[in-house]
């Protein structure tokens, strides 16, 4: 987990590839996020830390999945199948970052009702874009 002093909103980073993972957090960091961020290295680690089972106990209500689609174990549309299933999770944030481009990994990912697609090939000017969307829902979150 990476700290921050910020007290709103959380990212929970759901990728197997190290690098990819590094980069991601690198380019948020660098675009001025400053969000607690977790990593999960696939889509069953990532439903545990958001039902508060995994190393990080319970994680902030307001915490936005960033997903990869291709990892192990249970990949990225597995975790949005169980993920939409679940009740109290069903309404969670979830945006896609992942290497796939293909045109039926979007239109299947858009209709697991995710946030946003982003192919990491492609976000250099689309990291500055997540950023400001991501800074500016943390500015409307209110906590309780």
């Amino acid at each position: 987990m990476t700290q921050s002093k910020n007290m709103g909103l959380t990212i929970l980073l759901i990728d197997d590839d190290d690098v990819a993972a590094e980069a991601a957090i690198r380019n948020l960091r660098k675009c001025g996020v400053d969000f607690p961020l977790y990593v999960a290295s696939n889509g069953a680690e990532g439903l545990r830390a958001l039902r508060g089972q995994g190393p990080h106990g319970e994680l902030p209500k307001a915490t936005i999945v960033l997903l990869d689609i291709n990892m192990p174990v249970m990949d990225g549309f597995e975790f949005l199948e169980a993920l939409r299933a679940d009740p109290a999770l069903r309404s969670q944030v979830v945006f896609v970052l992942t290497t796939s481009d293909a045109d039926a990994d979007r239109t299947r990912a858009y209709h697991k009702c995710i946030a946003g697609y982003m192919v990491k090939s492609a976000v250099g000017h689309q990291f500055a874009n997540l950023a400001n969307l991501l800074k500016s829902y943390d500015a409307a979150v209110t906590l309780a």
